[in-house]
């Protein structure tokens, strides 16, 4: 083999290197983190050479099942989509949402439902909501192999006590609870820390707080990397929170594509001699 095809071939791995924990947690003040959402292979596949990070979040509960909440998505939900995703992966690192009820009952709990998502799915880590009250939980998962992402301020699997989807961080009171809790969930050793909904100063304040990257969704800027919902940036959906920057309408877009098919199918110029077999072309 030639240096040149050598160096070829090792310019080649390393583009396509998979991206680890360790690897995120060392952009900490460094390049920023770009995360996106994904819960089918095709969409990962789409994203997997721009990101950082692919989530498979909870909220496909919310964007592919039309549920009003997260609340509903089961595990089994979870790993499905989960396994989905990950044959579309190469190099970004893919976290898991643990859903509503998995993990909160004990430590033990999450570990043998963090365990099984582990497992079966190829994932690389898991997410869990919830600072200080989930510190053993973290802490316990860790110890036992499995890296955690941890994520406080607005938490959608809470939006039943909390009474709706919130801003966090408005009052002193919860500053200092958002202190906490940010404290707690670096100490017991996740890798990353989503910081959702919260108000851009005391966002922008845990990040240089803790040493562990914050990831921003309706944060600040000042965070160390940012996530959004995929379908929510493609502009998917008629209304999205004020935190989402529309990058497309695909809305728009595949209503005028179906609106022009059921045309051509209704005047018959679809399909045409030559999308049938044998219509022209000797196929």
């Amino acid at each position: 083999m030639s240096s040149q095809s050598t160096l070829s071939q090792a310019s080649s791995i390393t583009h396509t290197r998979k991206t680890t924990t360790t690897h995120i947690r060392s952009r900490k003040g460094a390049e920023p983190i770009v995360c996106l959402t994904a819960y089918t292979a095709n969409m990962a596949e789409i994203l997997d050479p721009h990101v950082d990070v692919l989530l498979v979040g909870d909220s496909v509960g919310t964007v592919l099942h039309g549920h009003d909440s997260t609340i509903p998505v089961t595990l089994d939900a979870m790993i499905f989509h989960a396994q989905s995703v990950r044959r579309g992966v190469r190099k970004a690192l893919m976290v898991v949402d643990l859903p509503f009820g998995s993990y909160e009952a004990s430590p033990q709990q999450a570990y043998a439902n963090a365990a099984r998502v582990l497992k079966e799915t190829g994932a690389d880590a898991v997410k869990l909501e919830g600072g200080a009250t989930q510190r053993e939980t973290i802490r316990f998962l860790v110890e036992r192999g499995v890296p955690v992402m941890g994520h406080i301020g607005l938490r959608p699997q809470a939006v039943r006590e909390t009474g709706g989807y919130r801003i966090v961080g408005k009052t002193e009171e919860e500053c200092d609870a958002l202190r906490a809790d940010a404290d707690a969930v670096t100490k017991a050793g996740a890798f990353a820390l989503v910081l959702e909904g919260v108000v851009e100063p005391i966002a922008r304040e845990l990040t240089g707080r803790i040493d562990i990257p914050t990831i921003g969704i309706g944060g600040s800027p000042a965070c160390d990397g940012q996530i959004l919902v995929t379908e929510d940036l493609l502009g998917m959906f008629e209304r999205t929170p004020k935190f989402v920057r529309r990058f497309a309408n695909l809305r728009e877009t595949i209503d005028t594509a179906i609106s022009d098919y059921a045309k051509a199918v209704r005047g018959r110029t679809f399909p045409d001699h030559d999308e049938t077999y044998g219509g022209g072309n000797g196929d």
